[in-house]
């Protein structure tokens, strides 16, 4: 059936997009590696959660070569990187409850499809590289081939718009994991980042809307991962209690290391410990590592000055004004050192504590703000196996942080499947 399915994929990738690909370079795009002995790194499947592609992936962007994104294929063989999440991302619009007929789903629903046929004509044009993937055991497959193992999520359920009907769609196309939410409440629950300048407070469900609940059971049903990360407290808590297989955080901190909204206090990874779930920590620096007292206070002096003093109107800017005011702030650089790998595995650290060592694993959020020094793009994978190693952990313990937990997740949703 795996195979039928990922048949149905990509022969309507090809339709989809034969017209495209004809007119792409017909030079080799087979990067090479010289291999020597084989490092723990080598020999540990690793799989990354969180990769996000532009608008114009396999257009203007072709990852067959080296690129200026963080993630290509070049990149993830000269980093050992096995398998990767890309990923099909809609950013939120407003949403209303009391206005319903306003939401704009099909310009969300247009973005992910744009998304989708680029992820398919990545299967198409580099068939001896990379794999599409949707069960466990074909992620296994393809890196014991030497391929790298392709997979997909969703990251926000806005596109499926105000019914469930295209679930079992993007489940077919082969959608392993789909968040409930992104920056912004939506119709299936509370955010943990509403938008202030839309007027959202902290709440407009209560956590998970009726909508939302139903969507947690469905994605249960087909075997989709439900992903938390994004959500509000009570949303995931409350998708946590309803799912009856584990659920994963795709990309998310820790609390206890760096206060952040996006992050998970010791509260939600517990809950997340008793659901069997996993929780990969992200290396993007904002949640890896907090500002200093210091850098806190010239942020909010370069806000006073340009008149950004609330939240409000700091959310409210346009472009110019926020390209001015990442300009400002970039002396906070030398006040305190940006987070490091170091700094990363520290999240891994307490949540290996808290947790225990069969619910943690890693996402990078390459491409969507991720990269922190030591991890900057997909090469410098080892530098993460490295430091676990540095710190004591086995490679039993590595292999899961690096992969097998997420597999085991993922095959428990499988078995779930009705």
């Amino acid at each position: 059936m795996a195979v039928l399915r990922r048949n149905f994929i990509l022969t309507s990738a090809v339709i989809m997009a034969f017209g495209a690909s004809a007119c792409e370079p017909t030079q080799s795009r087979n990067p090479a590696k010289e291999l020597g002995p084989q490092t723990l790194h080598e020999r540990t499947l690793t799989l990354d959660t969180h990769v996000d592609i532009p608008l114009d992936y396999m257009k203007n962007v072709d990852p067959g070569f080296q690129t200026e994104q963080q993630v290509d294929l070049p990149k993830m063989v000269e980093g050992g990187l096995d398998a990767a999440f890309f990923i099909i991302y809609t950013p939120q619009t407003q949403f209303s409850l009391s206005t319903p007929l306003s939401v704009d789903y099909q310009a969300a629903n247009k973005i992910a499809e744009t998304r989708f046929r680029a992820i398919q004509k990545l299967l198409i044009e580099y068939p001896e590289q990379v794999t599409l993937c949707i069960t466990a055991d074909e992620v296994r497959e393809a890196v014991k081939a030497g391929k790298r193992a392709v997979l997909i999520g969703m990251e926000n359920a806005f596109p499926l718009g105000p019914d469930l009907s295209k679930v079992e769609l993007w489940a077919r196309r082969g959608v392993r994991y789909m968040g409930l939410t992104h920056m912004g409440h939506n119709q299936f629950g509370d955010s943990s980042n509403p938008k202030i300048q839309w007027g959202e407070t902290e709440s407009l469900h209560g956590g998970l809307s009726k909508l939302g609940e139903r969507l947690v059971r469905k994605l249960n049903d087909v075997g989709v991962m439900v992903d938390v990360s994004h959500a509000g407290k009570q949303t995931m808590m409350q998708a946590v209690k309803l799912s009856r297989v584990p659920v994963i955080a795709s990309h998310s901190g820790v609390m206890g290391v760096a206060e952040s909204a996006r992050n998970l206090d010791d509260e939600q990874l517990l809950a997340i410990k008793a659901n069997g779930g996993v929780v990969q920590l992200v290396a993007l620096g904002a949640y890896v590592k907090a500002l200093t007292p210091e850098q806190e206070a010239f942020r909010m002096s370069v806000r006073e000055q340009m008149g950004l003093e609330t939240d409000a109107k700091l959310y409210a800017m346009d472009d110019v004004t926020a390209g001015l005011y990442r300009k400002r702030l970039a002396p906070m650089a030398d006040i305190a050192p940006a987070a490091s790998v170091a700094d990363f595995v520290d999240h891994i650290d307490y949540a290996v504590k808290v947790m225990g060592i069969d619910h943690v694993g890693i996402a990078s959020d390459f491409d969507g703000g991720g990269g922190i020094v030591g991890w900057e793009d997909a090469s410098k994978t080892p530098a993460v196996t490295d430091e676990l190693e540095r710190r004591g952990y086995s490679e039993a313990d590595i292999a899961k942080i690096w992969g097998g937990n997420l597999l085991r997740v993922m095959e428990a949703a499988e078995a779930g499947r009705r």
